[in-house]
């Protein structure tokens, strides 16, 4: 593959923490369900309900926050209380309101990279909020675009090349999650990295990693990706 002209990141777990936010939410939704049911069924029932109201809700906190608040009743049986849904809704207003806590390694990289290449950010989540964390993360400066959408499939990244005028083999996508910010970038003919986040939802699980020699790539940590293009240079 020929060095990138165009680098995109992914927002959520590769450039700020997000995923381990959700995670400290959930253990604090187990424990107000805990009369009820085990923290098993809870997980288990949260989870199909977010499923079943992705396409309605999108992804995000107020989706989740949305999806929660209908999973208590339905596990409760309706019996879960005012107060015990003003709980969650207040839950969800931290999440938002959450500090933006950038992963080791971010700044210095973009630094590195600005010069020599177009740096864009793909994210998808609810456009507010990810409009906020970008705000807040004081990184905006290094991209030539913001791109928020509802889905990352093959055809949100082959509509964002198009806009842009980029063609495949001149992008790379920096993200956390094979799923969305690997699979439907290779399938286009483009380049992917892959740099894991300790957490990932179960969501974005895939069962086994791409075979793309060449075009796909595995790194530690984001403080890895300036030397791996200098081997494509």
């Amino acid at each position: 593959m020929p060095a990138p002209r165009v680098i995109a990141f992914d927002a959520d777990d590769t450039l700020w923490h997000n995923e381990i936010i959700f995670a400290k939410t959930h253990e604090r939704y187990r424990a107000l369900l805990a009369h009820y049911h085990d923290a098993a069924t809870v997980n288990r029932t949260l989870f199909a309900t977010e499923m079943r109201n992705l396409e309605l809700y999108g992804y995000g906190v107020k989706g989740f926050t949305l999806s929660a608040i209908e999973t208590a009743i339905e596990l409760t049986q309706g019996k879960i209380s005012a107060e015990e849904i003003r709980t969650l809704i207040e839950l969800g207003r931290s999440m938002l309101a959450h500090p933006v806590d950038l992963l080791e390694g971010v700044i210095d990289t973009l630094a590195a990279l600005t010069p020599a290449h177009q740096l864009l950010v793909i994210t998808k989540g609810d456009l507010r909020d990810q409009q906020r964390k970008l705000a807040k993360s004081g990184l905006a400066g290094h991209f030539a675009a913001i791109e928020i959408v509802t889905e990352k499939d093959t055809a949100s990244y082959a509509a964002i090349l198009d806009r842009h005028e980029i063609a495949p083999r001149d992008f790379l996508m920096i993200g956390n999650s094979v799923k969305s910010d690997i699979l439907p970038v290779l399938d286009l003919g483009g380049a992917a990295v892959h740099v894991p986040y300790p957490i990932l939802w179960d969501h974005e699980h895939v069962e086994k990693l791409p075979e793309a020699p060449g075009r796909f790539f595995q790194l530690k940590t984001i403080r890895e990706l300036p030397a791996l293009l200098s081997t494509l240079a």
